[in-house]
């Protein structure tokens, strides 16, 4: 059962439907930090995310002003002790959100709760449309494609190599802003030629026209794609407060135009941001970042 409360929806001042059908967002939060191999604390991000929505604004960059019940808080999924039943947990709630037919945006958490967020994608799509053509758009300062890390295979550095047993081929997974490898998921992208990696000093070098010109060619005849951002793929400059960063990521306005652009011209049908970790931030500078890209997705869905 989701834990949720009055407070958790007022926190979204006065966008919050009545119910989840009446919703255009439906919101669910993964406060679970358990795989990080480094700085703890995205357990915490779903919580400040919410907090700091009372002060945004109603009115997007765009001049395009956020309509009431624009979204739906579910709430968080409490952590178990048990992985194993949480990360069941988590895909059995996140499918029934998906069963909404409402775009779905996911709040962790560090990026080992994408695993089971994947997974209930691929099985509400694909039971949605046979043969439904998915795919996976990871913007991540790292591929997270280690089979095992740390001992376990639902680390946070092994979204991805779980997603490709059962949810998506190589072809359908798309990368974007990586700056750092492990050995092995190099191996298993020679293995998976149809992976496509556009690195953080390609889009510094090319721009956000050329490589979401890349990203369209790519899911142009796609009927669903799902969005994880690891909020990692920005530069610490812009995102400080995550367990693992990496010098060299995306600016800020990178990240928002390349957002603003799959919005509007790819299939999206639900998307997570992860790795946010107040703790380790500054001015909530991370929080900050994680809660633009919200903006700009409620002010999508008010047009």
């Amino acid at each position: 059962m989701l834990e949720n409360s009055k407070l958790l929806n007022d926190s979204w001042l006065r966008w919050g439907a009545e119910t989840k059908e009446d919703a255009k967002v439906c919101i669910m939060g993964v406060p679970f930090d358990n795989a990080v191999s480094l700085g703890k604390g995205a357990a915490k991000g779903p919580e400040t995310m919410r907090s700091l929505s009372v002060d945004m604004s109603d009115v997007t960059e765009d001049d395009i002003v956020i309509k009431k019940g624009v979204l739906y808080d579910t709430g968080d999924i409490p952590v178990d002790l048990n992985w194993e039943r949480y990360y069941g947990t988590v895909e059995d709630e996140a499918y029934k959100l998906m069963k909404t037919g409402n775009f779905c945006l996911f709040l962790g958490g560090d990026h080992s709760v994408t695993i089971p967020l994947h997974q209930a994608f691929g099985k509400y799509q694909k039971e949605t449309k046979e043969n439904a053509k998915i795919g996976i758009i990871h913007f991540d300062a790292h591929y997270d494609l280690c089979d095992e890390y740390d001992g376990h295979k639902w680390s946070h550095a092994c979204t991805e190599a779980r997603s490709l047993e059962n949810v998506i081929s190589g072809e359908d997974l798309f990368f974007v802003g990586i700056r750092v490898a492990e050995e092995i998921e190099l191996e298993t992208i020679a293995a998976n030629p149809g992976i496509t990696v556009v690195k953080a000093k390609e889009v510094h070098k090319a721009g956000v026209d050329a490589v979401f010109s890349k990203l369209k060619e790519k899911f142009k005849d796609y009927d669903a794609v799902y969005l994880t951002v690891d909020i990692d793929v920005l530069d610490p400059a812009f995102a400080p407060g995550t367990g693992t960063p990496q010098p060299g990521g995306l600016t800020m306005i990178q990240l928002v135009q390349l957002f603003q652009m799959m919005l509007d011209e790819l299939p999206l049908k639900a998307m997570d941001i992860v790795e946010v970790a107040p703790d380790l931030d500054v001015n909530n500078i991370t929080s900050w970042a994680a809660m633009r890209l919200i903006f700009d997705l409620f002010g999508h869905f008010s047009r």
